[in-house]
């Protein structure tokens, strides 16, 4: 099993920036795919940033240019740099984990709230 927790989300300012991480432990050496998601309130979650294996990342079209997700391997942890943001942004972001046996795995999520 692999173990996720997200912190970083907080109130900021429309303009302002903000980085989550995403923290894995357990059997990490499992993990596939790692994978950035966002839920606003009365909408369903959305995949918001792609980071595979090899490194490649997609994000959605939304936040495309402003938003950047990247990993630490000696620490086990994923960032979502998010810049330039946009009340449009408000929304719980969780992390989540793919593994070669294609189980998924979630964090508890964090929020995030872009307001003036």
């Amino acid at each position: 099993q692999v173990q996720l927790v997200e912190s970083g989300g907080g109130l900021v300012q429309p303009g302002g920036s903000l980085r989550l991480s995403c923290a894995a432990s357990g059997s990490i050496f499992s993990i596939n795919t790692r994978n950035w998601y966002r839920q606003a309130p009365g909408k369903e979650r959305e995949l918001v940033a792609t980071l595979t294996f090899a490194g490649t990342t997609r994000y959605a079209d939304a936040v495309k240019g402003r938003f950047t997700v990247s990993r630490d391997i000696a620490k086990n942890t994923m960032y979502l740099q998010m810049n330039s943001l946009k009340p449009e942004d408000t929304a719980v972001y969780y992390c989540g984990v793919v593994t070669f046996g294609r189980e998924n795995y979630y964090g508890q999520g964090t929020q995030v709230t872009v307001s003036s």
